[in-house]
């Protein structure tokens, strides 16, 4: 059992910054692949970035290319996304999401159905 505790959400002005961290719990060895997703009201939740924990590899939603970073400490098992020149249409619930499987060797590191464990969200707001 894995427990994943998203915090630095927040208020932001556009062109504004926020970095994100996702705290992993519990049984994580053999975690290979870590996300970062997102969910706007009234739209389906999509994904912004993925991390393999074996190396550190990324990848990126075309939207978000070049404005934000995903990151990885292990040694804290902590994953994180620094958010950049943030513009309104940022604005969701942030997840964070973690993969045993193959998410990140196989394409589907931003699909939602490849993710085995969920944490909470924390909210982005990002006004114009």
């Amino acid at each position: 059992q894995v427990q994943l505790v998203e915090s630095g959400g927040g208020s932001v002005q556009a062109g504004g910054s926020l970095r994100l961290s996702c705290a992993a719990y519990g049984i994580i060895y053999g975690v290979n692949c870590m996300g970062w997703f997102r969910q706007a009201p009234g739209k389906e939740r999509e994904g912004v970035a993925a991390i393999r924990t074996d190396g550190g590899s990324t990848y990126y939603t075309d939207s978000v290319k070049g404005r934000f970073t995903m990151s990885q400490d292990n040694a804290k098992s902590t994953v994180y996304l620094q958010m950049n020149s943030l513009k309104p249409e940022d604005t969701a619930m942030y997840y964070c999401a973690a993969d045993f499987g193959t998410a990140c060797l196989t394409g589907s590191s931003l699909a939602r159905y490849a993710y085995d464990y969920w944490g909470q969200g924390t909210q982005v707001t990002v006004s114009s």
